[in-house]
Order: structure tokens, then sequence, then C-alpha cells
């Protein structure tokens, strides 16, 4: 049997899966690795940490495969997105380390650009806002703190051209839109790097990624490698992209939301370059091949949903393990009161304010463990349906239902809180995967495992959908109030 191996580089852990041809998961690896912290509001990986649990869970799975007598035929690779990485063109040697996308060091320089009236070329040109999420400022950074001979020759890129360049031992630097649109530096309508924007962010165009399609064609592994032998790498996309992919969301409208680390809302825009939305990010969805348009997508970027779970665990300690959140929140009827927002690296979408503080509004001395248990789980809620408010007021595609995957997916609670607060059902997807089976279908496409869109359609299987209670009016009660602590951390 033909089998794609789905390359998940996430924030907190790298994973390969191996998937068949009816789309099932037939092994899996997974390996975390260290998350960095130099100062408060700064974050990093070792680019080399990730390359070694890149090759140790790409390892064990082909190694797996083979001992059921199948044959890998393809690689795809999704990833966090707007982590940069500058690295020797010579050596291959990190000469930073990865700088990941919740990092704010470059806040000040954002702002500076903001002040120079830069604000409106970047919109127009990318669909971004001028925040240092995206990548650009980091690797301006990056150069400018890098000790560097005058002419060495370097490679910037975000995490999918970091392992590509290792899997082809240098010999491909590569990247595909949907990753490229969120450097910063990336023309929507020209399908390419900017030279303008190159040129604003002191970025030597030349040491940026060649742009190929999402499934085509990013090179082979090698020998010395960790597969031992020659495996064409099918298939690249940004993570959040890649679970639009996953999740079968392929005609415009099609909705979707990941609860992860952060939140990431995407609703497929279909192949008309889209109008700027205000407060939401206009990116890349995909192109499939050479011959297709872009499709495109909006999105809303939210930076701490299962970040709030990780900081009820860690800091406080209210639980030992994330699993016993929804436990805990159950054995409350209601959040006493209690409003959590969870602004620890600032607001995203639609607030874009990095400036705001994390804050809970409400306390009472009944409050206790249950009720902030169920405060978190609430701003996830909350949280989407800022986002999904402010795509009705743009005017763009209302969604007439949202699919879900993603760690906190799995509680009940949070998917029927989801549907009362956004008054449409909300479907959980049966395999939780769909990141990595977004890369692992589109390699499949691109080495003809999968004929089509439409044959990758029916392999999509979803939960029985939570639907809305559209006779109560508390939930519009509870996002009011959740409204004006927002505000309050804002101010």
């Amino acid at each position: 049997m033909h089998v794609v191996l789905a390359l998940d580089a996430g924030t907190t852990s790298v994973r390969t899966l191996a998937v068949g041809p009816s789309g099932e998961i037939l092994t899996t690896s997974q390996q975390e690795f260290t998350q960095i912290y130099p100062e408060p509001g700064l974050i990093e990986h070792d680019p080399e940490e990730i390359w070694l649990a890149a090759g140790n869970t790409l390892k064990e799975v082909s190694e797996e495969i083979e001992k059921m007598g199948h044959e890998v035929v393809s690689i795809g690779i999704t990833n966090q997105r707007e982590t940069a990485i500058i690295w020797d063109q010579e050596s291959g040697t990190p000469l930073h380390n990865a700088i990941v996308w919740q990092d704010r060091r470059t806040t000040g320089r954002c702002q500076e650009l903001m002040r120079q009236g830069c604000l409106s070329e970047i919109r127009s040109k990318t669909g971004l806002v001028l925040d240092p999420y995206f990548s650009a400022s980091k690797f301006e950074w990056m150069i400018k703190s890098s000790s560097m001979d005058s002419g060495r020759k370097f490679c910037l890129g975000t995490v999918d051209s970091w392992l590509i360049w290792k899997l082809t031992n240098g010999k491909v630097h590569a990247t595909e839109p949907s990753n490229a649109s969120r450097s910063m530096l990336f023309d929507l309508k020209k399908g390419e790097w900017s030279d303008a924007l190159c040129n604003m962010f002191s970025i030597p165009i030349d040491s940026l990624p060649e742009i190929r399609s999402t499934s085509g064609y990013f090179g082979s592994t090698v020998n010395e490698g960790p597969l031992g032998k020659e495996v064409p790498i099918r298939s690249a996309i940004g993570d959040q992209q890649s679970s639009l992919f996953g999740q079968a969301c392929f005609k415009p409208g099609d909705t979707k939301n990941t609860y992860g680390t952060g939140s990431f809302i995407l609703t497929n825009l279909g192949e008309e370059t889209p109008p700027i939305n205000d407060g939401l990010i206009t990116t890349v969805a995909w192109k499939l091949n050479s011959e297709s348009p872009i499709t495109y997508a909006v999105e809303g970027s939210i930076f701490s949903t299962g970040a709030t779970v990780q900081w009820l665990r860690d800091e406080l300690e209210i639980i030992k393990d994330s699993s016993e959140l929804e436990k805990l929140a159950i054995t409350s009827q209601n959040n006493g009161g209690v409003v959590i927002v969870p602004a620890f690296s600032g607001l995203g979408s639609p607030w874009w304010d990095p400036d705001a503080r994390g804050i809970i509004t409400g306390l009472t001395r009944g409050v206790g463990k249950a009720e902030l248990a169920r405060a978190t789980i609430e701003s996830m809620a909350f949280q989407t349906r800022d986002v999904l408010e402010t795509i009705k007021k743009n005017g763009t595609l209302i969604p007439e239902k949202l699919k879900v995957d993603g760690g906190a997916s799995v509680m009940d609670l949070l998917m029927q809180f989801q549907a009362d607060q956004l008054k449409i059902p909300v479907i959980r997807s049966s395999n939780t995967e769909s990141t990595a089976m977004g890369a692992a279908y589109l390699a499949g496409l691109a080495s003809g495992i999968w004929e089509s869109l439409e044959e990758i359609e029916t392999l999509w299987k979803g939960d029985e959908p939570f639907l809305p209670d559209t006779n109560s009016h508390l939930p519009d009660e509870l996002y009011k109030n959740w409204l004006d602590a927002v505000n309050r951390s804002r101010n």
C-alpha cells in the first residue's frame, strides 16, 4: 500500500503521521522540544532541536511503515507559521534561535513604522496588520542582531523552509504561498515577494526562499537523512491553512476553527483577490499547482486559548493536567460573574492591540477553581465570536456552520457554549488530526494517491453537530460582559 507521511511541526512539538489511501492514520510519532523564554514577552526555539525532533519522528514512523509492508511515496510538511529562522547559507548553521510567532520583541519597531505611515502600504499589499506577530520585523531584528561578517550569505525562512533545507541537505530553499503570505513581505495580488516591502525592512530578497506551489515538489530527502532513502517532498503549507484543507473547506464560505495554543478561524474566500477586511487578516489558503490560481482566506488569529489552559496548570496549579479542565468547570453551573481576558501577549483579531494585558474581572469571595476553569473555557468561545462578528460586519461570506478541531475541541462544554454564542451549528471533526491531514492530502494529490478535491471531501467525517439554543438571551448577556472586560484590558 502507498502511504504519505505528514510532518506536523507545531509550536511545542513535532509529529509525524503515516496516512493511507482511505485517509486512515496508520501510525504516529511525536516529540516535544524546548520553549525558551529569554525575557518576558520573548519566546524562542532552537532550530536544530526542531530538526532533531523532525528527524526522529520521521525515522520512527517510516521504520514502522516498512515493518507493515507499506511504501512511503511522499512527504507533506505543515508548520507553525510566522516563526522566523536565519541560517548560514554555506554551513546551514542557525545564526540565532528561531523567534516564535508569539514573540513581541519587535513591537517598538512596528510602532515606529506605524508612525512613519507605512500601515496603508503594508495592508494593501499583504492583507496583514502591522504587528510583531508576522515574520518581517523578526527577520529584520535577526539580521541586525546576528554577528555576521560583511558579505556573508544567509538564508531566511519559516519552519517549513528550514525543514525542507535540512531534509534535502541544503539543495532546496523553498516555501509556498500560504507561509509566504504570513511574512509581511508577500504581495497578495502579484503572488510574489515585494521589492518595496523587502526594502522597508532592509531584507535582501535573495535571502528569502523560492515560492513554489503548495502541492507540488520541494526536492527529495537524501540517503544520509532520517529516512535513509530518497522520498519526494510533495507539499508544504502553514498549519492553519492545512487545517482548513484537512477539514475539506474547499468552497467559499466554508469556515473552520482550530483550538490550539492559540485559536485560528479561517473562512475560504475563493479565487478572486479579496478586499482588505478591518480587524482581520487576508491570507493565502493554498495554491494547488503551477497552473491553478491562488485560493484566498480571511483569518482571525487569537493568541491564547490552549496557552491559557497551560497557565492554569503550570502557574496557578489549579489543574494537574489539561484534560482535567472540563471536569472541574462542570462542577460549577456558571462562571460566578468572572470573565478572564487572556491577553498574555496582547490581543490578536479583531483588536490587534499588543499593549493589552490579561485581566480577570468579577472576582468575589465565592469564586473558586471551578469558576476560573469555566471562565477559561468561555474565553475561548468569546474570542471566536469576536472574529465571527467582525467577519459579518465586513460583509464577508457569512458562515452557516463552523467546523472545529484542535486539542480543546474535545470539550463538549466548550462546543455547546460556542454554538450558543455563534448561533450556528458547530461540527467537530471525527479525525482530531486535521492539520496533519491537510498536508497529507496535498502531498497525496501531487503523488497520485487522491485524484481530486471531491475525492478528499468524501473522506472527511464530522461528529454529531452541536446546535445552538436560539431562545436564550444569556449568551448575549455573557458576551456583553466579555466586551466590557476586553475594553478594560486595553485601558
